[in-house]
């Protein structure tokens, strides 16, 4: 788990599929199997540069320590569920 921010929620990987960690613009989206990355971070060289580069390690840091403590299967299964259609809001 990440040590959150002043009033921001931990980041506990793998743990919910509903929290999201921030850093920059830069996604974390949580998830029961996979943690999914969106976005992308500058990492200028000052000292936001350097809240942003330890709070990226420390969220990865986060999600290896999970897996490692984890029973891993050797590949996790893709989703069987068939896709769905739903209607077009903008049509």
């Amino acid at each position: 788990m990440t040590k959150p921010k002043d009033g921001e929620p931990a980041f506990e990987p793998f743990a919910d599929a509903a929290a999201v960690r921030i850093v920059g613009a830069l996604a974390f989206e949580n998830g029961p199997d996979t943690i999914a990355l969106h976005g992308s971070l500058d990492i200028t060289r000052d000292k936001v540069g350097l809240a942003q580069a330890r709070a990226l390690k420390a969220t990865i840091d986060a999600v290896v320590a999970a897996l490692e403590a984890a029973d891993l299967p050797a590949e996790v299964a893709e989703s069987t569920t068939a896709p769905t259609v739903v209607k077009n809001p903008f049509a």
